[in-house]
């Protein structure tokens, strides 16, 4: 965080220009250039340590942050002497950001062959795997070391390897990047249908947070009897956002349900209305976390 140092040189496309040729006149070794994520599009500096003769990739570094106040002492944490700073910020909440910019630069023209080493709150296989699936060839790990010990990448490599043989795969080659044609712009998103939120009665508790949440904070499209703690779906208010999916705390009690192929979009798009039942492959449509 230090002016002209840190993030900032990766914000500043002469300091990476001049940093990185003076790296290569040192070493007869291949430069990994790490992108800072405190910029809006991590393309332009990464297209640009490549230009001036870098060899590849690393990213996500630390995001600058202040994680919390004493209320005490009247500044940022940590405290040193009464004073704080801004600081970097990392582990498992990185990872979304980290994931977002692998992706743009990976579905760069003329990033996409330029290997990257990704990194930014992996802890578990599953995160080993998504960061490969986006097009990283390598990965590296730090605060999940600090918390857990080494023995944490055993556990990655274990949890990977067996993945991977479940679902076919000889070696990372065959899954990395296969994620990339599966992403694209919102505005080229299907939005020609909504799925309804499906309730299992049988699992359900009655807590009622599929109820707090659409009421508060979405389209007021779930119902709730105090008596016998019962929800219901009111299919003319819901849009299918599935936050009641999210919030539920019970595993499987709601699922994607029916599909609705909508009439007309704001647009004057879309296919004439008509209902299907919900099957496995018509979950997949909305997000395949859900299959069984």
């Amino acid at each position: 965080t230090q002016e002209n140092m840190g993030s900032d040189v990766g914000a500043n496309l002469d300091l990476i220009d001049s940093f990185t040729k003076a790296t290569l006149a040192g070493t007869d070794l291949p430069v990994m250039l790490k992108m800072t994520p405190n910029i809006e599009k991590m393309e332009v500096p990464a297209t640009a340590a490549i230009k001036a003769g870098g060899h590849a990739i690393a990213a996500i570094n630390t995001i600058k942050a202040i994680t919390a106040l004493d209320l005490d002492e009247m500044t940022a944490l940590p405290v040193v002497n009464g004073k704080s700073s801004i600081s970097g910020y990392s582990g498992a909440a990185a990872k979304p950001i980290a994931l977002r910019f692998i992706a743009n630069m990976k579905q760069d023209p003329f990033l996409k062959d330029i290997p990257i080493s990704g990194m930014g709150g992996i802890e578990t296989w599953e995160d080993c795997a998504e960061f490969i699936s986006l097009g990283c060839t390598n990965l590296q790990f730090t605060t999940s070391i600090m918390q857990y010990g080494y023995r944490i990448i055993e556990d990655m490599i274990s949890g990977l390897s067996i993945w991977m043989e479940e679902k076919g795969y000889k070696s990372i080659d065959d899954f990395a990047g296969k994620a990339l044609e599966n992403i694209v712009p919102a505005e080229d998103l299907d939005r020609d249908f909504k799925v309804y939120p499906e309730i299992d009665y049988d699992k359900c508790v009655g807590c009622g947070r599929c109820y707090v949440s659409c009421f508060d904070g979405a389209h007021q499209a779930i119902t709730w009897d105090e008596e016998t703690r019962k929800v219901e779906i009111d299919e003319e208010k819901c849009v299918g956002c599935q936050l009641c999916l999210h919030v539920c705390p019970v595993a499987n009690c709601i699922t994607p349900g029916k599909v609705v192929f909508k009439p007309e979009d704001q647009f004057g798009l879309g296919s004439e209305a008509k209902f299907v039942e919900a099957t496995s492959a018509s979950r997949e449509i909305i997000v395949g976390q859900y299959d069984e």
